[in-house]
């Protein structure tokens, strides 16, 4: 890769430094894209040992990818999502995969199929661990600034994804008594 086309594909990455999620971090800042993307590696890397027959180096690299197309379209929580922003981010995403040269560009955008088809093991993995860390955030951001569907949401999203994978399973009823104690820790408070 030339200097040229690494420069503009790391400065469009950057950007995913600047770009703000919905979720909140536990000091009560705002999380970057970037922020996600990096605690969701170590998520795949950290139950890596978990999966041994699957192709664990691809889920890593999923969880890399898989929100860079928000370097572009800037973060759309997935309860305001609609088509159209799925279109917009998909079109996001076959811009930046143009920046690159083959085999880079060819290997991404077979990445980015796999993810979208979800047709593979290690696309629903990727995916469930995506929104399990979302999860996750929302319970370490402090219950202000969560919003009313999140009490909810928190409650019930992801669990779909993991029913697949039982020791995931575990991992996401661990979160929802999470969840629980945040909340009614709130609620005690208020009282």
């Amino acid at each position: 890769m030339d200097n040229h086309a690494l420069l503009a594909f790391l400065s469009l990455a950057e950007k995913l430094k600047c770009n703000l999620r919905h979720s909140w971090t536990s000091s009560g800042r705002q999380e970057s894209v970037a922020e996600h993307s990096w605690r969701l590696c170590l998520f795949s890397w950290l139950v890596n040992s978990d999966f041994p027959e699957l192709d664990m180096n691809k889920v890593f690299l999923m969880c890399l990818f898989h929100d860079l197309g928000e370097a572009v379209t800037g973060d759309i929580p997935s309860f305001l999502k609609t088509s159209q922003h799925e279109t917009a981010e998909t079109e996001a995403i076959g811009g930046v995969i143009k920046m690159l040269a083959t085999p880079l560009s060819d290997e991404l955008a077979s990445l980015f199929s796999e993810m979208q088809e979800q047709k593979t093991k290690e696309a629903r993995l990727f995916k469930a661990l995506d929104k399990l860390e979302a999860v996750l955030q929302h319970n370490e951001a402090p219950l202000e600034t969560w919003i009313p569907l999140e009490y909810e949401l928190n409650l019930t999203y992801a669990d779909e994804n993991v029913r697949e994978f039982p020791v995931l399973e575990s991992f996401r009823k661990e979160l929802k008594e999470m969840t629980l104690k945040h909340i009614s820790g709130n609620l005690e408070k208020k009282e």
